[in-house]
């Protein structure tokens, strides 16, 4: 399997970011890791290797995120207003670095974002404001509300990027056909912590006509072993 390591500076950030990249064919796969998880989690906990069929075959090729977690939302050394502005700038590293990188690597504009966990967050709030952007959506074992993280601070910026906000009240046609015509898959274990947050986000997706899928299997599900099985299940 094609593996290639990644850096550049990026002025969104202002500092060099890495990513790893799997594949040398097909749909691109956008993966962010877990809380304060780096480029190299989804390697390290065999996500890769789940995907290795397809990978390999070249229907699909892999392409795993950094984070800044320890520096915005994690961050508790600094006011929450700084906490959400770094988040606001790794939204302008994905957005204005990273999927034109993908794009021209892969010649797809036809993007799935994933993530487990945190990372489902990052997956789920980018694909829900930027629907364009993608194609499919399959977000592991997530949470949609952030202001747990803002110690009770609370703006537009904030607001805008907690999905349980912004989506509940979202009334623009043309952005909720956008998001419609994604492909949504969230996915839950039956004792997973997160289970009631994604029954929550699927209530709110469907009052809004947005077409989804909730799997939930058997089990814990929080973890990485029903991670590799969902994500082999959801991306064949």
């Amino acid at each position: 399997m094609k593996r290639e390591h990644l850096n550049w500076f990026s002025p969104s950030l202002g500092r060099h970011m890495e990513l790893l990249a799997f594949g040398h064919g097909g749909v691109p796969i956008l993966a962010f890791p877990s809380s304060m998880g780096r480029y190299f989690e989804w390697e390290d906990f065999k996500m890769a290797e789940a995907l290795s069929h397809q990978l390999g075959g070249g229907h699909n090729q892999l392409i795993c995120v950094d984070s800044v977690d320890s520096e915005s939302f994690y961050n508790k050394h600094v006011d929450p207003f700084v906490r959400i502005k770094r988040y606001q700038q790794y939204e302008a590293y994905i957005v204005n670095e990273v999927i034109p990188f993908v794009r021209q690597r892969t010649g797809s504009e036809f993007i799935i974002a994933a993530g487990a966990s945190f990372g489902a967050y990052h997956a789920a709030n980018l694909v829900f404001k930027h629907p364009h952007l993608f194609g499919k959506l399959i977000a592991l074992s997530g949470a949609y509300d952030i202001k747990s993280f803002m110690d009770g601070f609370y703006n537009n910026d904030v607001y805008f990027n907690n999905p349980m906000d912004y989506m509940s009240n979202l009334s623009d046609s043309d952005m909720i056909r956008a998001i419609d015509s994604n492909q949504i898959v969230l996915t839950i274990g039956e004792g997973d912590p997160c289970k009631e947050a994604n029954f929550s986000m699927s209530g709110i997706l469907h009052a809004k006509g947005i077409g989804h899928h909730v799997d939930m299997v058997p089990g814990f599900g929080h973890d990485w072993p029903f991670w590799r099985d969902l994500v082999r299940k959801h991306i064949a």
